[in-house]
């Protein structure tokens, strides 16, 4: 069973206050050494490391493929469910600036007219993968498989989405049991549009992208010279760019390295952010579960411990990319790592990305 606090979305995180010591050039000598050797070792077309160290970044780019015409720190790369760290400080503004609560129903949000039912799945629900709701909806596979090495969310558009929440109810009862669901994510940005009379995509630009600065963000490919372009398994074939169809919530967003860098820096130090608030509650665990409660979640991130304080992470994956961002507050860390190689058994690119930060 799940266990939420009731101050959700919370009060300051525990380690808001830590004071880590600042590098110095030998740190930033081996932090260099580091980057490359994380470069070479993720095996992949077009690899970045980015990091900001107490706001100071540094950034090493590489990879399989002959570089492209833009240098590859300044194209978008495809961060699949890392987008959910985006939706989760989107909800988690407009719950503090009042426009939501978080108990929202989600059917209620979606159509007004029906009744949403003893235990109905909530907001707070649907982003912390509490819903009840499988990983993807009924009738997904058979429509996508047809696709399945291009684009196969493409293939189930927003309304098939949510028509399918508004017919079939989760398969357990909502609270009880976490299970990461890219549905339920995809649900909520859904619900989430229709109460606020507001396109997903304004409302991420509004809320996020805007206050942030973060000019390189988007959540579709505009063309070859701004966004990266994946490749399947082998490391040599491209695949057309990412279309999340009605999954945007859960996996749409592209961004440039720095672009994620300064959304991990905002994490990392919010009293300076207009949205500090909000920053400072996608800390607080809201989830424990497993043996001795030792998997911690918050609104937006993965939460485990280091030998310093907690480390706060989420990975995500296309069809030809993938993406790990990560911050400490404890070292003054944050990481943005991506490549243009779709995931395979035993891949590096993931393991050598959290190892990085974990060692930090």
């Amino acid at each position: 069973m799940t266990d939420r606090p009731t101050n959700w979305p919370g009060d300051p995180a525990d380690d808001e206050h830590a004071t880590p010591p600042a590098p110095g050039p030998a740190d930033e000598a081996a932090l260099d050494d580091r980057l490359a050797g994380a470069v070479d070792v993720s095996d992949a077309p077009d690899v970045v490391f980015a990091v900001s160290r107490h706001g100071r970044r540094a950034l090493h780019s590489g990879g399989t493929a002959p570089p492209p015409a833009v240098p590859r720190e300044d194209l978008r790369y495809e961060i699949g469910s890392a987008s959910k760290t985006f939706t989760g400080l989107l909800l988690t503004r407009l719950i503090h600036d009042g426009v939501l609560t978080g108990g929202e129903p989600a059917v209620a949000c979606l159509d007004p007219a029906r009744p949403a039912g003893p235990d109905p799945v909530t907001l707070a629900h649907l982003i912390t993968h509490t819903s009840g709701l499988p990983g993807l909806p009924a009738g997904f596979l058979r429509l996508a498989l047809p696709a399945w090495r291009t684009n196969p969310y493409a293939r189930y558009p927003a309304d098939r989405l949510t028509g399918t929440f508004l017919r079939h109810g989760p398969k357990h009862r909502p609270g009880t049991r976490w299970h990461y669901s890219n549905y339920g994510v995809s649900v909520l940005g859904h619900a989430v549009e229709a109460v606020t009379g507001t396109a997903w995509e304004d409302l991420l630009t509004r809320q996020v992208l805007h206050p942030f600065g973060l000019s390189g963000t988007a959540l579709r490919a505009a063309d070859g010279k701004t966004d990266a372009t994946g490749h399947r398994k082998d490391g040599r074939t491209p695949v057309p760019a990412f279309d999340a169809g009605g999954f945007q919530a859960a996996g749409a967003v592209r961004s440039t390295p720095h672009d994620l860098l300064a959304f991990l820096e905002a994490h990392l130090d919010p009293a300076g952010s207009p949205a500090a608030g909000a920053l400072r509650a996608v800390r607080v665990p809201v989830l424990r579960r497993g043996l001795g409660h030792r998997h911690v979640h918050t609104v937006a991130w993965f939460r485990h411990p280091t030998d310093g304080g907690p480390m706060y992470f989420h990975s995500g994956a296309t069809l030809g990319q993938q993406a790990f961002l990560g911050f400490r507050p404890d070292t003054g860390t944050a990481l943005a790592a991506v490549c243009t190689r779709r995931f395979r058994a035993r891949d590096p690119f993931m393991t050598t990305a959290y190892a990085f930060l974990a060692g930090e």
